[in-house]
């Protein structure tokens, strides 16, 4: 009975983490509008922003697509609102990042797509860009 119990975990567990790795990002829920108005840092989530401009944007866009298992998800550099995913090197977790120009500011916000908290990677990686752009 044990043996059976441990074979359906087994392949219970496989088979989440087949969906996390396959299961499709829907721009709809994921490419939104930020409007927010301060950094702050959330359980499952990361708020920063700084005055920009599209030069600066595409700054962070080429710091962004140089991060390992990044890709756009919704958006361009023209339109000035991009959405990226990060997934992690172990398990494939999907994080999405949001980067939007107005008005003079640029915002990102990070979020995890499962579970309730990011154990801070959000924060670490969108500090890091800014770093690395010179913002940080």
């Amino acid at each position: 009975m044990f043996r059976q119990i441990a074979i359906l975990l087994l392949v219970a567990f496989a088979f989440l983490m087949f969906y996390i790795r396959v299961a499709p990002s829907d721009p709809g829920r994921w490419h939104v509008t930020l409007t927010f108005t301060h950094n702050e840092t959330l359980q499952a989530a990361a708020r920063r922003m700084f005055d920009g401009d599209k030069e600066r944007l595409a700054a962070l866009d080429r710091v962004i697509r140089d991060t390992p298992r990044t890709r756009v998800l919704a958006g361009s550099l023209e339109e000035g609102h991009i959405t990226y995913v990060t997934r992690s090197l172990v398990m494939g977790f999907p994080d999405y990042t949001t980067v939007q120009l107005t008005d003079g500011t640029i915002r990102l916000f990070g979020r995890a797509r499962f579970g309730q908290s990011d154990l801070g990677v959000n924060a670490a990686r969108l500090d890091g860009w800014l770093e690395t752009l010179g913002q940080g």
